[in-house]
């Protein structure tokens, strides 16, 4: 019986260690941005933004390639610097805002390729339309933020898609069809 309890208490313990590697972290919606930029008829390059970020990581920093990712975002919080060009891409040249408020994308794999970079596929819907992508992404920093006096984590992600790939591909090839994504997003321990 002695032998039983104590086995019993040595894996409940063992599972509650198990449990804690995995921490969950909220985004921080004050300090995330996608920016996307892509070629205008050969003229410039055209840059716009994204925020309003909800999500969460499932860091596991035992097992990074056992985390998780899942973020969602309104296509109405585009920025692009012209109100004209704002309201043509929330139509359903574009993102089809009205029909499809959300842009949302949930990691699928997560491969660690250095001590601070790895590789997260996912699944992107956008526009009503999924399609799986590979972001690139960077550890920027983990730790206690030193105002929240809480577990922060901060990365970057880079990647590339193709507008019609979403049915987006309006004007293309003259607007380029290629599009260059970059990612920043902080994300916190949620306070108690």
């Amino acid at each position: 019986m002695k032998n039983f309890l104590l086995t019993t208490a040595m894996g409940a313990t063992l599972a509650t260690a198990a449990q804690a590697e995995t921490m969950t972290y909220v985004l921080d919606p004050s300090h995330s941005q996608i920016v996307f930029s892509y070629n205008h008829l050969g003229f410039s390059t055209t840059t716009g933004m994204f925020s309003g970020f909800e999500g969460s990581i499932e860091l596991d920093q035992e097992d990074p390639a056992a985390s998780s990712v899942s973020v969602s975002f309104p296509a109405k919080s585009l920025i692009t610097g012209w109100p004209a060009r704002e309201a043509h891409f929330l139509t359903e040249d574009f993102f089809g805002a009205e029909a499809n408020p959300l842009v949302t994308f949930t990691s699928t794999l997560i491969e660690v390729t250095d001590e601070e970079t790895g590789k997260i596929t996912g699944d992107l819907t956008m526009n009503g339309i999924t399609k799986s992508v590979v972001l690139d992404a960077t550890l920027n920093q983990l730790g206690d933020h030193p105002m929240e006096n809480r577990p922060w984590a901060g990365f970057d992600a880079t990647t590339k898609l193709l507008r019609s790939d979403f049915d987006m591909g309006q004007f293309a090839p003259f607007v380029g069809d290629e599009v260059a994504i970059d990612i920043s997003i902080e994300a916190m321990v949620p306070a108690k």
